[in-house]
């Protein structure tokens, strides 16, 4: 039996944050589908070359109170990174919250506008410990 990776779908409250978020780690959007009689839109976003392996942002058009707290949101997403010092940087200063710092030089784990956890993980082996990530203390949940 084949199976292959299609997507990861999340609900998202505020469309256009949710697109910021995931475009400062680097996705883009590759495919959009607008429904008129769902009042729905499907955007898939993924990183440049992994287009096969995209996020899916489904925005209802009247809304979703219960986002982000109902929990119909997948566990997490993962995603590896040349450099995960750089990334958190990039999102720090952009105003994302480092939930989990990488003070191993291996993980992270970061929050979306709407709640969604996205794990940061490093591409090959761990970079050396570094400030200010080494004496960074978790901040919320991740």
């Amino acid at each position: 039996m084949g199976i292959k990776y299609l997507h990861t779908m999340v609900r998202v409250k505020d469309l256009e944050a949710s697109m910021a978020f995931f475009a400062l780690l680097g996705l883009k959007e590759t495919k959009r589908y607008d429904s008129e009689k769902g009042r729905f839109s499907l955007i898939f976003m993924a990183a440049e070359g992994q287009e096969e392996c995209p996020v899916e942002l489904t925005y209802n058009w009247d809304g979703d109170d219960d986002l982000p707290s109902d929990g119909r949101h997948f566990g997490h997403l993962a995603y590896e990174v040349d450099d995960i010092y750089a990334t958190c940087q990039t999102l720090k200063d952009a105003g994302v919250v480092i939930n989990r710092p990488p003070r191993d030089g291996h993980m992270a784990f970061v929050r979306s506008p709407d709640n969604i956890s996205i794990e940061l993980l490093q591409k090959g082996a761990n970079l050396a410990a570094a400030e200010p990530w080494a004496s960074m203390e978790n901040t919320g949940h991740w």
